[in-house]
């Protein structure tokens, strides 16, 4: 009996590793890189270059992702972030293109708009109790708004409008040199290791603090999570708050990638957030998840869409293909329950 039940035990163990996200987001990204190599376009797939640049094209995506990963294992979802990406390219571009503000000055500006902003989302989602849903969409339509406003609906950049209705151009700002340069004898840019940073910063917060326990807690069970003590409407303020600072990272390397802030920029942006996080295998129904799967979602869609790109497939054919990608991902997490 007892070497029945090892055996058992066994057939357990292996059944439930083959369950894994893990295991399931890492099998996806080994197909996609087959994939690849089936697919080089002539050689380019096996280039550095291309790796090093799908790196730098995916990671303001990511980086929009890993606050995106923390609202939805707290069982959110947050619509906004495309608009604070957009808003706060607008501000940061404003603040150092045209106002010649120092990036000390700029730089924190900007992270605490989109903290705010972000935090402004959690409140109305704990407080208030408004649907996420609702709550984020709207904070999209008003952060889309602002960025119109405070842009006067154009793009914000070198050259600056005069009195005398001519325009100005200005120097580009030492700052947007150093977030759009490549380091390490240019083999990677300075916006990945800005990745890795945020990556590195909500794997400390899921992993080693308290505040991580509490966002699984609620993302699993909200009333289970109030009961225990847990200060479910604090945490959910510091949640949001978090991801609209992500937003304002992404939107100040969006900025400094296009040398301009542009008032449409970040469009649907959430969208492809939503696809990285999905993919890499965090629950939508929260509770369950993380950010090195996020990681791996993240370098999925992105060899995806190098593949494609160098392979000459039209934008609709990509944007379809995500599309069934992120409705297989989600079939894939209903079969392992």
């Amino acid at each position: 009996m007892k070497t029945k039940q090892k055996v058992q035990d066994r057939k357990d163990q292996q059944r439930n590793w083959l369950r894994s996200p893990l295991l399931r987001a890492f099998a996806a990204l080994v197909l996609v890189f087959l994939i690849g190599i089936m697919f080089n376009a002539d050689g380019a797939f096996f280039k550095w270059n291309t790796h090093r640049d799908m790196l730098r094209h995916i990671s303001v995506f990511a980086i929009l992702a890993c606050g995106m990963t923390l609202v939805i294992i707290a069982a959110g979802i947050d619509l906004s972030v495309g608009s604070l990406l957009g808003l706060t390219a607008v501000l940061f571009s404003l603040f150092t293109l045209q106002k010649a503000w120092s990036p000390w000055l700029a730089l924190p500006a900007c992270l605490v708009i989109g903290a705010a902003l972000g935090a402004a989302s959690g409140r109305l989602i704990g407080r208030f109790k408004i649907q996420p849903f609702i709550a984020t969409l709207a904070m999209m339509v008003f952060a889309r708004g602002m960025a119109k406003w405070v842009s006067g609906g154009q793009k914000i950049s070198t050259a600056v409008l005069q009195p005398d209705g001519t325009y100005q151009y200005v120097d580009v700002p030492p700052i947007f040199d150093f977030i759009n340069s490549k380091v390490l004898n240019e083999n990677l840019a300075v916006v990945t290791l800005i990745l890795f940073a945020c990556v590195l910063i909500c794997w400390v917060i899921l992993t080693k603090l308290r505040w991580g326990r509490y966002i699984y807690a609620i993302g699993g069970n909200e009333e289970a999570a109030r009961l225990s003590g847990i200060p479910v409407i604090r945490t959910k303020l510091l949640t949001y708050g978090l991801c609209g600072f992500f937003c304002a990272i992404a939107g100040i390397c969006q900025a400094a990638q296009e040398l301009q802030g542009d008032p449409e920029a970040g469009m649907t942006y959430e969208l492809t957030a939503i696809a990285i996080v999905v993919i890499g295998g965090t629950n939508l129904m929260g509770g369950r998840g993380g950010i090195g799967l996020t990681f791996i979602g993240a370098m999925t869609i992105g060899y995806l869409e190098k593949i494609l790109s160098i392979n000459a497939v039209g934008e609709a054919s990509r944007l379809m293909l995500t599309g069934a990608i992120i409705i297989g991902a989600v079939l894939f997490q209903k079969t392992r329950r």
